[in-house]
């Protein structure tokens, strides 16, 4: 029996600007995970999602290809990862095996909506590593990223693929997004071994750590967002707005290239003051855009931390989702919860992920 499991993710600064190639943005994975379990069987697996779908998929193989009697969509991450590592795996001289693959989530709520964590790029990366670990493929960390990142990008065409980095580090990381097109065409025309022993152009994955005397928080609205919708409009908007846009994306990399900065120099005036400017960043970029990415709810969220005297900002796409508290001592944590609850936002039990060690 192969268990491994994979951490959520939240975006602290950079989010939309991480979309294009090079540009940075800085995530932390939180301590709610994917588990995913691999049994041998023999004669046919099955592969079960508690969370994604409550049924049991059975597949057979024709040749070394998995065939299924069900192709729910949500089950594409999972087939897409198995489909990967097992390239690999067979590039490498590894017998293909049967197996049941169970799949267990804490990234939803009880009632089964989003907190907004970056579920399938979890699934994604917890699967990749399970079976790695299953074939004895000795993956490193950025090895399982590689792998993931393929896998996502197959399913999804695009993103950033800064959640899958969180998922596959673990801790806190510093992100600079790839050539997505490059990846595409070296996909169609090598092999994974080779994809994973090049450097990709303009990606840079680096953990960093949260100065001691800074804390996390985090509030949920009870509204889960689109992000392939909200990011979808701001690429409109980029080809409609082109000079704004590229204020925003200079404005943008510069920020988080100070919050970066912050973090491996333990500065904790630093990092707040540029967390807390990303906020006013993205409220340009929604205003020009058009785009609602600080509800009402997120509002609140915000100026209440702030009130109490934390750095806030809205996490990921936004429109709805989490918000996010930095802090140093001085903060009351209880009575900004309390001042949440309040006004129907619901503080949410996350610490900040512990950092992953890979062979």
């Amino acid at each position: 029996m192969s268990t491994g499991k994979a951490p959520g993710k939240l975006y602290l600064a950079g989010e939309y600007a991480v979309v294009e190639t090079g540009f940075p943005a800085v995530l932390t994975s939180v301590n709610k995970y994917v588990t995913v379990t691999i049994n041998k069987a023999k004669n046919g697996g099955t592969i079960q999602s508690k969370n994604l779908n409550k049924e049991l998929i059975h597949w057979n193989r024709q040749g070394t290809e998995l065939v299924f009697d069900d192709s729910e969509s949500q089950l594409q991450y999972i087939l897409a990862a198995i489909k990967f590592v097992e390239r690999y795996a067979l590039e490498r001289g590894t017998k293909l095996s049967y197996y049941d693959l169970l799949v267990t989530s804490e990234l939803d709520s009880a009632d089964g909506k989003k907190f907004g964590l970056g579920s399938s790029a979890a699934v994604t990366v917890a699967v990749v590593k399970t079976l790695g670990d299953f074939y004895h493929l000795g993956l490193s960390a950025m090895d399982i990223y590689k792998i993931s990142a393929i896998s996502h990008l197959s399913v999804q065409g695009n993103g950033s693929l800064g959640d899958i980095a969180a998922s596959a580090f673990g801790g806190i990381v510093a992100y600079y997004s790839p050539d997505r097109n490059w990846i595409f065409n070296m996909v169609r025309n090598h092999s994974i071994t080779e994809i994973l022993s090049l450097d990709w152009p303009e990606l840079k994955i680096q953990s960093l750590d949260l100065p001691d005397n800074l804390e996390l928080t985090v509030g949920w609205t009870g509204s889960p967002a689109s992000t392939s919708i909200l990011v979808d409009r701001i690429a409109l908007t980029k080809a409609q707005k082109v000079e704004k846009y590229q204020n925003f994306l200079h404005a943008s990399r510069q920020n988080v290239e100070k919050l970066i900065d912050g973090f491996k120099t333990n500065n904790s005036n630093l990092i707040k003051e540029t967390f807390s400017k990303y906020r006013n960043l993205l409220a340009d970029l929604a205003e020009f855009s058009d785009v609602h990415i600080e509800t009402e709810l997120l509002t609140k969220l915000c100026d209440i931390a702030e009130k109490l005297g934390g750095s806030a900002k809205t996490s990921g796409a936004g429109g709805g989702d989490c918000g996010i508290v930095l802090s140093d001592m001085n903060l009351d944590v209880d009575e900004l919860k309390k001042e949440w609850q309040q006004v129907g936002i619901t503080p949410l039990t996350l610490k900040i992920g512990d950092t992953i060690a890979h062979a």
